[in-house]
C-alpha cells in the first residue's frame, strides 16, 4: 500500500493585484462597491487589481490604494503595502504626476471649460443682484424722503380733520340755559313778543334748553319748586318755595347770571305780576294754568258829580 499522495498543491496568487481580487471576490463584493466604501475611483483599483502601476498617479498613491483596498477584504495590509513597493521598484523610477486626489467619479466632474463658464455666470448674476438691490434701496430712501416730506408739509399745511359738530343756535348770551323737572311740573315758556317756544307737562327728568337766540325769554311754572334753573350746568336758587305759581320769570343768559351773582334786580319782573295775578286764590288747583294767565285790566266807571249845594230858586 503507498503513502497517501495529498495531490497537487493549489498555487497561491502571487501578486498583490490577483491577491486582493481574489479575497474581493470571497466576500461578493464589486469593484463599484469597493470603490464606493474606500471613495477610491473605480479606473485606480482596476489598474491595483491588473498590475498597472503606471496608470495611477504616483508610487505613494499606488501604495496608499493597495492598503486601503486590503483593509477592506481583510489582508495584510502592510505585506500587500510591502508588496507593492517591490513591484514598483522593478518598474524602476518614473517622474511622477501630479493628479489630485478624487474623491469621487472624474466622470461627474464637470470639464474645465465648463466651471469656468458657470464661474463667470455666478459673478454676473452676482453683480446684477447687488445692482438691482442697491439702485432699489436708493429708490426707496429717495421715495421715503419724499414721501416724508410731503408728509409734514401737508400735516404744516392743512388742519387736522375732525369731525364736524352738530350745528347749534348762535348764541347771544353768555351761557346755555336749561330747565329740569325735579317732577311733574306745568311749564310755559315764551318771548318778549309773547310767542310760545314750549308749553306743556314736564315729567321728572325732562329737560328744555331756552334757545340762546330768543329776545328776552319768561317762563310761567304752576310749581316753581319742581323745576331746576341752570346756566352752563351751575344752578340757581330755586324760584319759589311752590305754595304759589309764577309768571313772568326772565330766563334770559344775562338774567340768569344776574341770580348766580346775587345782583338784585337779576329778574325784574319775576315774581311781582304773578303775585299780583294769583293773590286773591289760596292754592292753586288742577286749572292752574289758565289761572295765572294775566287777568284783564279791572274797568272803573267814571264818579257821579257832586249836587251842587247852591238852592234851587
Amino acid at each position: 500500500m503507498t503513502e497517501h499522495d495529498p495531490g497537487p498543491a493549489i498555487a497561491e496568487p502571487k501578486r498583490v493585484g490577483e491577491r486582493l481580487r481574489v479575497a474581493r471576490e470571497a466576500q461578493g463584493l464589486t469593484t463599484a462597491e469597493v470603490g464606493a466604501r474606500t471613495r477610491i475611483p473605480l479606473r485606480h483599483l482596476e489598474a491595483i487589481e491588473a498590475g498597472d502601476y503606471t496608470s495611477l498617479p504616483s508610487p505613494t498613491y499606488a501604495v496608499g490604494f493597495a492598503r486601503a483596498y486590503a483593509r477592506l477584504v481583510g489582508l495584510d495590509e502592510v505585506a500587500v503595502a510591502r508588496d507593492i513597493r517591490g513591484d514598483l521598484d522593478r518598474l524602476g523610477p518614473r517622474t511622477p504626476e501630479y493628479v489630485p486626489y478624487e474623491t469621487a467619479d472624474p466622470a461627474r466632474v464637470p470639464s474645465r471649460g465648463v466651471a469656468i463658464a458657470a464661474a463667470g455666470i455666478a459673478l454676473a448674476l452676482l453683480i446684477l443682484v447687488a445692482l438691482w438691490y442697491g439702485t432699489d434701496l436708493m429708490r426707496g430712501g429717495v421715495a421715503s424722503d419724499r414721501a416724508a416730506a410731503a408728509q409734514t408739509a401737508a400735516v404744516a399745511g392743512t388742519p387736522a380733520v375732525r369731525p364736524a359738530p352738530a350745528p347749534s343756535p348762535t348764541p347771544t348770551g353768555p351761557g346755555q340755559v336749561t330747565l329740569t323737572a325735579n317732577d311733574e311740573v306745568w311749564l310755559r315758556v315764551y318771548d318778549a313778543a309773547n310767542k310760545t317756544l314750549f308749553i306743556g307737562t314736564m315729567k321728572a327728568g325732562d329737560r328744555f334748553d331756552v334757545p340762546q337766540g330768543a329776545a328776552d325769554p319768561k317762563i310761567n311754572v304752576g310749581r316753581p319748586d319742581k323745576l331746576s334753573v341752570t346756566l352752563n350746568g351751575a344752578a340757581i336758587p330755586p324760584l319759589g318755595d311752590g305754595s304759589r305759581p309764577i309768571k313772568d320769570v326772565r330766563v334770559s343768559a344775562e338774567a340768569v347770571q344776574a341770580r348766580l351773582s346775587g345782583q338784585p334786580g337779576g329778574a325784574p319782573a319775576a315774581a311781582t305780576p304773578a303775585t299780583t295775578a294769583v293773590a286773591p286764590r289760596s292754592r292753586p288747583t288742577a286749572a292752574a294754568p289758565s289761572a295765572i294767565e294775566p287777568l284783564p285790566a279791572p274797568t272803573f266807571a267814571p264818579p257821579s258829580p257832586a249836587p251842587s249845594s247852591t238852592p234851587t230858586p
